[in-house]
């Protein structure tokens, strides 16, 4: 429409200046050159003004929006403050009922541990006490811990021995619950057993890859813990982890992997700075009062890892931590270090609270999210939970793959790392590859003076890294 009247203006003004020479022509008897440089002044006037008209009424209409749009962001400023203020309000309300939580939830886990420590000492004594009444042969021994009161009640007094030829059975008989490795050892001698591997450091370090998928290049590895005996004998974590953390050896594990995964993690970066490494850690580390402060000064010191290190917790203890485990936490997260999960039972995973405690990984045995793993549990399908964890900032990892078809099936799944036998075993690391690359800090005071681990390959790992 604007375009339309400009050309009727501008025939008007042609017209009018034509008209103005033809008046001066025949009216005033002018010559013709003369009438036609009149009519051309009049048609450069009238486009002047015309020019200058529209200029000033587009610079009132652009004066007009700029003093509107002055005043709609001054009443946006306002509303921001307004709502800066009303959402700091709400956050100071918030706050209060928090704080006044603290206390009760620190009194509560306090009370919690001094329960526990009251079973315990309860336990000791009780089985103290069963020992002496065995000894002095002055009444039966106790039932076996399988049979339950009842049956304990119904059972006929044993007649009294000698001291010797009860406590020898009794020192004697192995514990139930027992991996078959221990087999034929009591529950003592298996502590003894560890303890013993963990001061000669006889806890060694392998590593597994964990690789991309579907071009199966390796991006991170997996220290896990093997135990040596003295025999020779390489036992799995599995097998004694859990005997170790009954026996509060686990945070003296802990110290001792942390050091040798930053040697290796060290001696990866100089191959290819990509690389990373997945670290197991317990739980009760980061409770433990004693040990944890001298991993947080140790990773403090070697920080400039944190974007390649990162530590591992189980689902179970994930889901048992109390608030000194998440101050752990914290204090680790503020340092940049990331976090994983993993040996999970169940796909009753909340991302969200993950995420907000700096888990970036979580491990999923590959039969238990493909639905071939017996009891899987979950609050959503399979097939959606790496897009859900991929919202929330969480890579999706399937372990323990065992065959081709679970590869293909995983990528249906878009799960992008995958670990398991059939891209490698855990490998050794030769002794000599930690002890050439050794960190700039000084490992923590309960550590050993030499780090022995078995003998491996790790220049088949640096290979695998640089592929």
């Amino acid at each position: 429409m604007v375009r339309i009247s400009a050309i009727f203006i501008a025939i008007c003004m042609v017209l009018i200046a034509g008209s103005i020479g033809a008046m001066l022509f025949l009216g005033l008897h002018m010559t013709p050159p003369v009438s036609a440089i009149a009519a051309l002044s009049a048609l450069i006037v009238m486009m002047l003004f015309n020019t200058v008209s529209n200029r000033l009424r587009d610079r009132r209409v652009v004066g007009d929006q700029i003093a509107e749009l002055s005043r709609a962001t001054g009443d946006l400023a306002r509303q921001v403050v307004e709502i800066g203020r009303r959402v700091h309000a709400a956050e100071g309300r918030g706050d209060r009922p928090r704080g006044g939580t603290d206390p009760v939830a620190t009194e509560l886990s306090e009370l919690g541990t001094l329960v526990k420590q009251l079973a315990e000492t309860v336990a000791a004594h009780e089985t103290e006490l069963y020992r002496r009444i065995a000894v002095d042969g002055n009444a039966p021994v106790p039932p076996p811990a399988s049979l339950s009161p009842a049956d304990a009640v119904a059972m006929p007094s044993a007649p009294a021995k000698p001291a010797a030829e009860t406590a020898a059975p009794a020192a004697a008989a192995p514990s139930p619950g027992l991996p078959r490795r221990f087999a034929g050892l009591s529950r003592d001698a298996v502590v003894t057993l560890i303890a013993n591997a963990v001061e000669s450091s006889r806890i060694d370090l392998y590593l597994q890859p964990i690789v991309t998928l579907p071009q199966r290049k390796v991006r991170f590895y997996e220290a896990v813990s093997r135990l040596r005996t003295e025999d020779g004998d390489i036992i799995p974590a599995a097998d004694f982890i859990e005997q170790a953390e009954a026996a509060g050896l686990m945070p003296k594990i802990d110290n001792l992997l942390l050091f040798r995964c930053v040697q290796v993690m060290r001696r990866l970066q100089l191959k290819n700075r990509e690389v990373g490494l997945f670290c197991n850690v317990s739980g009760r580390t980061l409770s433990d009062g004693t040990y944890f402060p001298q991993v947080l000064e140790f990773m403090e010191a070697n920080r400039a890892l944190a974007p390649n290190l990162v530590f591992e917790f189980g689902q179970a203890a994930v889901r048992n931590f109390g608030p000194i485990e998440e101050e752990a936490l914290a204090a680790l997260a503020e340092r940049g270090f990331r976090f994983s999960m993993d040996t999970v039972t169940d796909l009753r995973i909340e991302p969200r609270w993950l995420t907000e405690r700096s888990f970036r990984f979580v491990k999923t045995p590959a039969k238990l999210l493909l639905g071939r793993g017996a009891g899987a549990q979950t609050d959503i399908h399979p097939e959606d939970l790496a897009d859900l964890l991929g919202r929330n900032g969480i890579d999706l990892i399937g372990e323990r793959i065992e065959s081709e078809s679970m590869v293909v099936d995983l990528l249906d799944y878009d799960v992008r790392f995958g670990q398991g036998f059939l891209f490698s075993p855990p490998r050794p690391v030769r002794a000599e590859a930690l002890q050439s690359s050794a960190p700039s800090a000084e490992p923590p005071a309960d550590l050993p003076a030499s780090s022995i681990v078995s003998e491996g390959s790790l220049e088949l790992v640096a290979a695998a890294a640089r592929r």
